[in-house]
């Protein structure tokens, strides 16, 4: 599963008032669902500015109590939200698990937690996370889902990489070690570690200029470095978009797969013109319906 994307989801039934706020919260093609998103993101925008500003000390110390009531009635609405999302679903564990749920969790946690935990409001900057629901709600769903790819490439890429890293840091260290001794602590290498530094520095091409080399072998040391680094820019990014590049292949193949969710047992999946389940035979719903 792609860290960003949506869990299949079916209504918890299929008549009443459960599956009427099923279709207004996770379906976004009426009216009522629109609406429902709009004031969702009024109340997360309008959250997280309360948050900022209560950052800001003396506006703090100005408007502390109303601050402190907006806090709590946006918790009120975002915990009534959460407990309607796992309500109105079939498996309330699968939308609490999702990347989505743990987020909605995290953004109510913190002002429950400050109420039994001394120091615990600071975390209420948490409620920041609650603004990629933004780009899900205003039909963004697809770059949420491009940057599941990118963190899908990156963890099918990581042992290239960890390999790769595991070099930098050796000739971080050997470099650091040879400029310790070329030029000692009278040009600012006053030790390993801080020669280290200025051997990541360098690599990176940012140059400082905090510590220079003053010999002409330390020079050339560095000049050596400079090349190195060019390259490190080079070698992972090679890495990382061939991973990107079937990453990618293999999403394609998985769009072409129904995403409907057997109501019986829950199995994903199917061949789009499939009529039923093909692991228990249940009836699957409509297509168009979803």
């Amino acid at each position: 599963m792609r860290p960003f994307s949506a869990p299949q989801l079916n209504p918890a039934t299929e008549t009443g008032w459960r599956r009427r706020w099923f279709d207004i919260i996770y379906r976004h093609d009426s009216r009522p669902s629109r609406n429902f998103d709009l004031i969702l993101v009024v109340a997360i925008i309008a959250s997280i500015l309360v948050v900022m500003i209560d950052s800001v000390q003396h506006l703090h110390a100005e408007w502390s109590t109303g601050l402190y009531i907006l806090e709590w009635a946006f918790t009120i609405i975002f915990t009534a939200e959460y407990l309607l999302r796992l309500a109105v679903v079939k498996r309330p564990l699968r939308y609490a698990v999702s990347i989505w749920g743990i987020i909605d969790l995290l953004s109510i946690l913190p002002a429950y937690l400050s109420l039994f935990i001394p120091g615990a409001q600071s975390l209420l900057v948490v409620r920041a996370l609650r603004i990629l629901r933004v780009f899900r709600i205003l039909k963004l769903t697809r770059y949420i889902e491009e940057s599941g790819v990118l963190m899908t490439s990156l963890w099918r890429s990581r042992r290239k990489v960890l390999v790769f890293l595991f070099t930098v840091i050796t000739i971080t260290i050997i470099a650091g070690a040879l400029m310790y001794v070329i030029e000692g602590p009278e040009h600012g290498f006053s030790n390993i570690p801080a020669s280290m530094y200025w051997a990541v520095v360098t690599m990176a091409t940012v140059g400082f200029g905090d510590i220079v080399p003053q010999t002409v072998l330390g020079r050339f040391v560095t000049s050596v470095l400079i090349l190195i680094g060019y390259s490190i820019i080079a070698v992972p990014t090679g890495i990382y978009t061939a991973e990107l590049a079937s990453t990618m292949r293999e999403a394609e193949l998985a769009a072409r797969r129904d995403a409907r969710g057997c109501p019986h047992c829950g199995l994903e999946g199917h061949e789009p013109d499939a009529r039923h389940c093909r692991r228990c035979g249940g009836e699957l719903p409509d297509a168009f319906s979803h």
